[in-house]
């Protein structure tokens, strides 16, 4: 086996002549946009979308450009706090002239039979701002988060909202999230990844008067996530996870450090390159980060005595952090790829995941064929499902988006 790691070069930097905003319709580079759907019912699909959108800035600071993003959240009105929120709240501390964010809907949750006048208004209200915001072609990148459940509703024309996409400008990226896209949308979709929970019994933690062979218990372990499958969105989401916590943060006057472990990526050119640029450049005090392994895919059968060195050296730094409760977030990045290649042994990650402070949350990446025993610790285990993807067609992948 492979790692899952993709590869790309190294973006190369501007011309000097001045920073501004990159816009669908100004940029140099003539490419298609692609409009992306992530749905299904497993987490991860507004992280996924909004790693994206740090990938996208990075990038455009690595280039001496910058990226105009505009977050246009559905059903997400006042009167509760949501996953992305202190992500969101990070991007626009981090970046605040480069994030427009727009909510509306209101706070509970509600069925097709429940909806309002007042829900189809605020979902319209959400669709007039969008079309204007597509039609303007001044942003590079927009997401419309929970704009799938939005049309399985009916708070919305599904057909004017497929022919509104189908028209956008050709260098803007649209990414859809939420349950239950429509067919229509996934048949216009260049992308379509859909984000599958697994819901395992896992070794419960033992407490005064349980059974001393352990019980089980449904949740898993609070603080561990597992983001694995072929589909596009497991390091995005992870990345979501870290801005997640740099976001908490902020809003509670702490310091929330975050520390990224990459195995299987040695030297440069990969796609999380420009995201993490980009966090360490905004919050250079709170985010640290390692990468591990050869300037080289390693291939099962084939794995040189340097993999296991390098597995065992990121390992032991992320034994080390997880135990000392210094960071918020621990992102543990193509740690399933180095264990399916047998790089490193289980049990130790197993009890190290067991033993960890009750306010240090880890997060767990890549491709596995056999799913090792951790996997059954994990509070939230999302499987990434490709169903489509525009590079089988032949289509050139984006810079900024895809790596």
């Amino acid at each position: 086996m492979a790692s899952s790691s993709s590869r790309t070069p190294s973006p190369q930097r501007g011309t000097g002549r001045g920073i501004g905003i990159r816009t669908a319709a100004g940029s140099d580079e003539r490419v298609h946009g692609q409009l992306h759907v992530y749905d299904g019912d497993g987490k991860g699909k507004s992280q996924a979308a909004l790693g994206v959108v740090l990938r996208t800035i990075g990038l455009g600071i690595c280039e001496r450009r910058r990226t105009r993003v505009l977050l246009l959240r559905f059903l997400k009105g006042p009167g509760r706090s949501y996953d992305e929120d202190a992500a969101i709240e990070a991007l626009q501390q981090g970046f605040p002239h480069l994030i427009d964010q727009v909510r509306t809907g209101r706070g509970d949750y509600f069925s097709a039979e429940q909806a309002s006048r007042f829900d189809r208004q605020e979902a319209q209200r959400g669709w007039d701002i969008a079309k204007g915001a597509i039609a303007s072609a001044l942003y590079s990148v927009v997401v419309l988060d929970e704009l799938n459940p939005v049309l399985d509703l009916g708070l919305l024309d599904t057909a004017e909202v497929v022919r509104t996409l189908a028209a956008k400008p050709e260098g803007m990226e649209v990414i859809c999230t939420g349950r239950g896209a429509p067919p229509q949308l996934v048949q216009l979709a260049d992308l379509h990844s859909e984000m599958r929970a697994h819901r395992r019994r896992s070794p419960a933690q033992r407490d005064d008067g349980g059974d001393p062979d352990g019980g089980v218990q449904e949740r898993g372990l609070d603080g561990i996530e597992i983001y694995t499958g072929e589909g596009k969105g497991k390091s995005t989401s992870a990345l979501g996870k870290a801005l997640q916590a740099i976001g908490r943060g902020i809003s509670q006057d702490k310091s929330h450090r975050v520390l990224i472990l990459q195995w299987l990526k040695g030297g440069s050119g990969y796609t999380e390159d420009a995201a993490i640029a980009a966090l360490r450049e905004s919050y250079p005090h709170l985010v640290d980060h390692l990468r591990s392994g050869r300037d080289a895919i390693v291939w099962r059968g084939q794995q040189q005595p340097i993999d296991y060195v390098e597995a065992e050296r990121a390992w032991e730094i992320a034994r080390a952090a997880i135990s000392s409760g210094l960071y918020k977030t621990v992102i543990l990045d193509e740690l399933n790829p180095t264990v399916d290649l047998e790089l490193l042994p289980v049990e130790p990650i197993v009890q190290t995941l067991l033993r960890k402070p009750a306010e240090t949350e880890v997060i767990i990446t890549g491709r596995c064929k056999s799913r090792p025993a951790y996997f059954d610790l994990a509070s939230v285990h999302s499987e990434m499902v490709c169903h489509k993807h525009y590079a089988e067609r032949g289509v050139d992948l984006k810079r900024g988006v895809d790596y």
